[in-house]
């Protein structure tokens, strides 16, 4: 397994217990104090996705043996987070709910009466600034896992193209062996051919000597 990946599975799963146990104490918590405790889980769940992709970029670049094992543990990583963003969620709505409550109490007890239209257009334009805020946010985090997709397809098209560079490597590298050996065989199919020209030019200079000799002694006789 990647040493890098086991560095950041290690930092994510600490981060998770940490973020688990702020949120049980922010449930529990009220006014200031658990506005404090959800804007630091809030922080942790950025730090906790930026590990997930860290994670996620580190495993798809392994091996696929390797990267299948991996990918299967990021999948119940991610299901983590999303439970702690839910869970983040529902301390955030009983927190604007409840503070609802109390401004509305708040209004009451004061004078129900006094409650005017301008009280009235004023939170109906801050809940639009909230909605509209929502909304920016949902879109930006679209467009950042969009780009992160992106970045993961780029990485798994440049690994493909590096096997296949890998692949026409040992390919030309088979061709360059067998032109070597062939170069071997032609070059030792010459010496041989040339040696047996010698030999055989030999043995025709000894046999046309005999003759010679043969001849001489006759006429000589």
């Amino acid at each position: 397994m990647s040493q890098v990946f086991e560095g950041y599975e290690r930092q994510y799963c600490e981060l998770s217990a940490n973020l688990t146990k702020k949120c049980s104490s922010a449930s529990i918590l009220d006014g200031e104090q658990k506005k404090q405790k959800v804007s630091e889980v809030k922080a942790g769940l950025d730090d906790a996705e930026a590990l997930i992709r860290k994670m996620d970029l580190e495993a798809r670049s392994l091996p696929p043996n390797v990267k299948a094992t991996l990918l299967a543990k990021l999948r119940e990583y991610k299901s983590d987070l999303n439970n702690l963003k839910t869970e983040v969620k529902r301390i955030t709505s009983a927190n604007a709910n409840q503070a609802v409550r109390d401004e509305l109490l708040e209004s009451g007890m004061a004078d129900a009466n006094m409650v005017s239209a301008d009280q009235r257009q004023r939170l109906m334009m801050s809940t639009g600034r909230l909605n509209q805020s929502s909304d920016r946010i949902r879109q930006s985090r679209k467009t950042m896992l969009e780009t992160e997709d992106l970045g993961v397809s780029i990485l798994q098209d440049l690994h493909q193209q590096r096997q296949s560079l890998l692949h026409a490597h040992d390919n030309l590298h088979g061709v360059d062996d067998n032109i070597s050996r062939s170069k071997k065989i032609l070059t030792t199919m010459s010496r041989r051919m040339s040696r047996n020209k010698w030999i055989i030019g030999s043995i025709i200079a000894v046999l046309v000597l005999a003759i010679l000799l043969v001849l001489y002694f006759k006429l000589a006789h």
